[in-house]
């Protein structure tokens, strides 16, 4: 059966004799400084009586978090993640004979301080059955940097299309089109967890305090990729 309406046609990309068009990608790639790092905290405790284990988990995840507090405006964000208290059986007799409760609560901190970052994990690695993972380093959603890499890659992808337009002898006319690659994609962290530090500690602390971490930052690769369309004057071949 023939078709009542004529459809409609998908928009041609490569332009018009009249109009041709220049099709370019731009990309930036910046190496900036972090904004913030952040730090895992488990606390444990093990008894063989549950309530002992629980006092234990309860008074070192204060004695934890209260430290993390005291640095006050270095610590940008503290949160409490999982917890838990489990039983462990014996391996051997009959019936279920609990030989010890394993308590753990995670905590995770934030950081902007990172001086104070280096004394801090080493403070918290020194508390008993207290383990640190970390740091990971990170920009902040919004940070500048983001903008700035955008901008510059839009501005390569100008620069591109008017080098291949002077190589023809004419000039750019108007943009048509303008596409961010991946946006559907952007993650607002980087998908690695980068340069990490782990510690652990089950000791007792000692009469003298630990030397503080010396901790480097590691720098951040921001990444920004535009697909861009112009028109251009019509060229003499």
């Amino acid at each position: 059966m023939a078709p009542t309406a004529e459809e409609p046609r998908p928009a041609v990309p490569y332009g018009t004799p009249e109009s041709p068009r220049i099709a370019v990608r731009g990309e930036a790639h910046l190496e900036v400084d972090p904004e913030i790092a952040r730090i895992g905290i488990t606390v444990s405790a093990r008894g063989t009586d549950r309530r002992e284990a629980l006092a234990d988990l309860t008074r070192r995840n204060a004695t934890a978090m209260d430290l993390v507090k005291s640095y006050g405006d270095a610590v940008e964000r503290l949160e409490t993640g999982a917890f838990s208290i489990s039983p462990e059986l014996t391996k051997h007799g009959r019936g279920e004979r609990v030989r010890a409760y394993h308590g753990r609560v995670h905590l995770t901190a934030e950081l902007t301080d990172f001086t104070a970052l280096g004394e801090l994990t080493t403070r918290l690695a020194d508390l008993d059955l207290t383990r640190v993972d970390g740091p990971w380093w990170a920009l902040r959603p919004d940070s500048p940097c983001h903008r700035q890499a955008r901008q510059q890659a839009v501005r390569e992808a100008v620069q591109r299309a008017r080098e291949y337009a002077e190589a023809l002898g004419t000039t750019l006319a108007a943009l048509v089109e303008l596409a961010d690659i991946g946006a559907e994609n952007a993650q607002p962290y980087p998908a690695g967890p980068g340069r990490a530090m782990r510690s652990m500690s089950f000791a007792g602390s000692t009469p003298e305090e630990a030397a503080p971490l010396d901790l480097e930052p590691e720098r951040q690769h921001v990444y920004a990729q535009v697909n861009a369309r112009f028109t251009m004057a019509p060229p003499e071949l």
